[in-house]
This record gives structure tokens, sequence and C-alpha cells, in this order.
């Protein structure tokens, strides 16, 4: 696949951009047209998906076949398959002719289904025989009929979610899914935002004969950054409300920001959840609370399992409980590289953390033994260890049950001297 057979497909369907996401996508979209297979496009709403159905069926034997775009989630559930698959006179109360459905007038063409997801399970039976067997029969009738239909779905929704919820047939699923294409959002296109506002600017002063606006610098960078959950319809609709209202047609980062939407808090994942229990309930304060309360947990078993060690003087019980410090260790050391907060509570005279303050949100009672200072004993601990195996940190380590590192970093906390 060459670079100018991208270029070709761009100029023909009016695609901007250079992102190499979009470039993959595109390149995907030439490679499986020529071909019969069933494809599904994944993206959000108003990132371009319906364009990557025209480039599939242009480019394919079928191209001189009807087209026929439709949004399953416009139709209402009660008439989808009588849309899809047609209907006899009679078949239901206002049902005063017989109708040929999409897949019967499309015959030997192509049909693309956006919003597949939005497809009512007894809808995906029948969608499932068109594609296993090119066979369908009309709402009231029972006769069978043939077709030689090529589909290409779209959804904005996480399809094999809906599969594990119930509200998506598994193997219809794995069916549409012979090729997926994954198609970009704006947000993840660098540059293209630039390019494509420039564009959508210059359509519209084309066709009002008007000045086009442009950007500062500044401006610019500011719409670089706006993550734009409308994708593309809503870059579109942001140039040409500024090229109606705007008479000064250079745009400055103060007068941009009049037109960009509040961007809803994408607040950091404080706790992933897992399942489908009732932490699905929880907000985000709480969430936090439960993660602070779930590592007080775990400082109350550290504090018996120091406790026990100092009583017995066996540090073969470290080894046991090694996966309690590496647990420990990461909740205090975790790195923000997927959008997930960073808890690192700052020592305060060597306290984690304020256990009168957890105790007020949860009403926990009193812990025994609250007098035991385990930053001291745990200093002490590997003082001992230290002086066991002759300062030597690896072994030291492997008797407390934990990482070199984090036996490194224990040390400098403590500023013990080796």
């Amino acid at each position: 696949m060459t670079d100018s057979e991208v270029l070709s497909v761009k100029q023909r369907f009016g695609i901007i951009g250079n992102s190499s996401l979009l470039n993959l996508a595109i390149k995907k979209a030439i490679q499986v047209a020529g071909t019969e297979m069933t494809v599904l496009i994944t993206g959000e709403s108003g990132s371009g998906k319906e364009s990557f159905s025209k480039i599939i069926h242009s480019l394919s034997a079928r191209k001189h076949g009807p087209f026929i775009a439709i949004n399953c989630g416009a139709i209402p559930e009660g008439t989808m398959d009588s849309e899809l698959f047609g209907h006899e006179k009679g078949a239901f109360t206002g049902a005063s002719d017989s109708r040929k459905g999409y897949f019967e007038v499309t015959n030997k063409g192509t049909i693309f289904l956006d919003e597949i997801g939005e497809m009512p399970m007894g809808t995906q039976a029948r969608l499932l025989r068109v594609l296993e067997n090119g066979e369908f029969i009309r709402v009231g009738s029972s006769k069978v009929l043939k077709t030689s239909v090529r589909v290409v779905a779209a959804t904005n929704v996480d399809l094999y979610e809906k599969v594990e919820q119930g509200k998506f047939r598994e193997d219809l699923y794995y069916r549409l899914n012979t090729v997926p294409i994954k198609i970009p959002p704006l947000r993840e296109r660098g540059e293209d935002i630039y390019l494509l506002f420039r564009k959508f600017a210059t359509d519209y002063s084309e066709q009002y004969r008007a000045k086009p606006i442009h950007l500062t610098e500044e401006a610019k960078s500011v719409l670089l950054r706006f993550p734009f959950p409308g994708n593309i319809r809503q870059l579109k609709n942001l140039a040409e409300q500024i090229s109606v209202l705007e008479t000064n047609r250079e745009i400055d980062i103060d007068t941009l920001k009049k037109y960009l939407p509040p961007v809803k808090s994408n607040l950091p994942a404080l706790y992933k959840l897992q399942g489908t229990g009732g932490d699905k309930g929880l907000n985000e304060r709480d969430i936090l609370y439960k993660v602070l309360f779930e590592m007080k947990q775990d400082m109350n078993d550290l504090k018996k399992l120091v406790h026990e060690v100092i009583k017995n003087e066996n540090y073969e019980i470290l080894k046991d409980h090694s996966e309690l410090f590496e647990r420990m260790d990461s909740d205090f050391e975790k790195t923000d590289n997927n959008n997930t907060l960073v808890i690192e509570p700052k020592a305060d005279n060597g306290n984690i953390y304020e256990d009168e303050k957890i105790e007020d949100v949860y009403h926990i009672a009193e812990e025994e033994d609250e007098s035991l200072s385990i930053e001291k004993k745990e200093k002490e601990l590997i003082i001992k260890a230290l002086k066991k195996n002759n300062n030597k940190r690896k072994y030291a380590a492997q008797d407390l049950g934990i990482s070199e590192r984090t036996l490194y970093r224990k040390i400098k906390q403590y500023e013990i001297e080796e």
C-alpha cells in the first residue's frame, strides 16, 4: 500500500488530515474493499465512520450496485424488521401493501448499518441468517428469499461489552467483526484539527463570499488542546459559528474561548471498578474513601504482623506476607501513565495518613495498639536485617520480604547508616 494510493483516496472522498492513525484506517479500508468480507467500523460519534463505508463500497466489485446507509438507532424497534426485510400485505396494522426491504432493494450492492449496537435482538437473528446464508423472510410471509448484499457495520459503543451484558448476540458480533477498522477520535489526530478548521472556514467564506477567519498562534494552541467530544461535527459547527458571528476575522484566544463549551471534568481514575457490583454507583469521593479505607486495612494488617515479628523474633514470618508489603509499596508509588491517580500521601512526622480522618468517614472502631509506632518498629527491623546480613541489601530485603528498591527507599527515609 503506497502513500500515493492513500492520498488519492483522501482527495477523492474529501478526507483531510495526515494523522498516522487516520492513514492506517484508510489503508485497511482500501485493502478490504476488494474482498467480500464483512467490516465493522468503530469510532466515536462524529468521527467520520460513514465516509469509510463509502470508500469500501466505491473501491469494491459492487461499486456499480446500490449503496444505502441506515441508522439503526433512528428506526423504531417495532418497524426494524419491516424496514430491513420488507413485509407482506396485511402483515400488521397499516400494512396495506407489500413492501420490499432494504436487503431486497440493495441486492448486489452494499448496506451500511450505522449504530448496529441499537439493533433489537430479534432483528439480530434475522441479520445473522442473511450474513450466513444470504436468506431472509419478509414479515408476514413464509417464503424464503435470496439476496447478495455486503454488510458494513459501524458502532460508537463497545459491542463486546454489550455481548457480555446479553444485549448483543455473540455469534453476530464475531460474524460482523471479520475485519475491524478503528477510526481515531479528533483529539488523537494532532495537527489535523487545525487543518480541518481551516478547511471549514474556507468553505464558509467561499459559500458566502466573505473573508475567511484565521486564528492567532495562542488561539491555535487552545484549539489543538480542546478534546472535541463531538469530533468533526463539533469542529465544523465551531468554525461556522465564528465565521458568522465575528466581524473581526482575526480570532484571538479570548474570542475563541467564548465559543468553546466548558469541558466536562475528566478526572483520573481513582479506583478501577471490577464487575457490575455496587461499586458502580459510587461517586469519586466515595471511591477515594474506599481506596484510603483499604489502605488503612493494609496498615492494620502490617501492625499486627510487625508486632508478631517483634514478639517472636522470627523474620521468616515476613516472607509469608511479602504480598502485603509489595501491595502497599505499589499503592504509594503509582505513576500516572494511564490517567490513574497518583496516590502519594505526604509523610507528616512519619505518619502515612491521619487515622482519625478515615475513622470519621467510616465510623471505624478504635484500633487496638494505636500507640505502637509502625515506623519505629519498621526501622528497627531494617537495622536488624542489615546487621544480620552484613549490610548486604539484597539479602536483607529477602529476609524482610520486600524488594531491594523498597529497602533502599526505606533506608533513605529513616536515615539509616549502613
